[in-house]
């Protein structure tokens, strides 16, 4: 095909527009938004673990002591970890003593009873990964727990 430049014809190839690979769109957003987005997803998935083991009563009554825990749990205890690993600490203080807050911080906080505790924990537990096999997934993104391998949708459609 021809373009017109300044006047004259030039011939040049026109260039196809083409369509975004199924791994370009869902890798839509730039690897260094993944932890700020990480950060928000955990801090949902907290705070609801939280409402869902208090209970909607309490849950309100203590709202701003929730979401200071919930804070201090997952943004602190992830910028901890992260920026940990990357100014060489040891894994075993990086990642344990976020781990350890998470264990202790909310049941002493909240003041939960033995049941509530457990049922804490339980879904504590649970969560980090679940998270993980989400992002994983769905997303492609495998840095929230990279020790634990997750096939992303992408890979398996592919």
């Amino acid at each position: 095909m021809f373009r017109v430049s300044t006047g004259r014809l030039v011939q040049r190839p026109v260039q196809k527009a083409t369509r975004p690979t199924r791994s370009l769109r869902l890798a839509i957003v730039d690897t260094e938004w993944h932890f700020p987005i990480m950060i928000a997803a955990a801090l949902v998935e907290f705070v609801t673990l939280l409402w869902l083991v208090l209970g909607t009563a309490t849950f309100r009554s203590r709202l701003a002591a929730v979401l200071v825990v919930a804070l201090v749990v997952v943004v602190a205890g992830m910028l901890f970890g992260k920026y940990g690993a990357a100014g060489g600490l040891p894994w075993w203080i990086y990642y344990p003593l976020p781990a350890l807050v998470t264990i202790f911080l909310p049941p002493l906080v909240f003041r939960m009873k033995p049941r509530r505790t457990i049922l804490y924990l339980v879904l504590a537990a649970i969560s980090a990964p679940l998270i993980h096999v989400l992002f994983s997934f769905l997303l492609g993104w495998d840095e929230y727990m990279p020790f634990l391998p997750s096939p992303s949708l992408a890979s398996l459609v592919s």
